[in-house]
């Protein structure tokens, strides 16, 4: 369990930016924070210990609330891990799981991929509304005859060209590599 710990903060790390914060960083983070294996054994495992209980309570929190059906495939196994021990009956060890980090993995996901459509339904959804706005503003008294010129047949033109454009699977090819959209969270009217 004590691969847990990961990568380590370093002195100098502590020096250069916690010196930001404290007038004495190496005082806040002394040799035995740094170096959690130079303690007594007993405090080490302790120490351990509580890292295990208290990832396990944060990673509760998105079972609670339900965000856990939010995260991308492997933080949603590690959060299992977390909390129940295995995923799929893999541990944090495993090799199946360790390759779900990988980014080629991630990109080929369902999760990615109801990513994109959901951000190119969005797009779709704003571009239809700001074709429709400049639709309903062209009809307008002081629009239709000419006395407020804002070009809007221009911008119209514009708008459905970008439409037509957000449309397209063109562009959800070329959505491949960004974020996309939460898909839990609803468009708004």
């Amino acid at each position: 369990d004590a691969s847990m710990l990961g990568y380590r903060i370093t002195l100098k790390f502590v020096t250069h930016f916690m010196a930001r914060i404290f007038s004495k960083p190496d005082a806040v983070f002394n040799d035995e924070m740094l170096k959690p294996e130079t303690q007594n054994l007993e405090m080490f495992v302790a120490s351990i210990d509580n890292l295990s209980i208290t990832q396990k309570r944060v990673a509760e929190g998105y079972f609670k609330d339900g965000t856990v059906e939010a995260l991308c495939p492997p933080l949603k196994a590690l959060v299992n891990i977390m909390v129940k021990g295995d995923y799929n009956g893999m541990d944090r060890n495993h090799p199946d799981f360790r390759k779900m980090f990988d980014a080629e993995t991630v990109l080929n996901s369902n999760w990615y991929k109801e990513r994109l459509v959901e951000k190119q339904k969005r797009d779709v959804a704003q571009w239809t509304k700001n074709v429709a706005y400049i639709e309903e503003v062209s009809k307008k008294k002081s629009f239709a005859d000419g006395s407020m010129n804002m070009d809007l047949g221009a911008r119209l033109s514009e708008a459905k060209a970008k439409l037509k454009e957000v449309s397209s699977p063109k562009y959800l090819d070329s959505l491949k590599g960004t974020i996309g959209a939460d898909t839990l969270r609803p468009i708004e009217a």
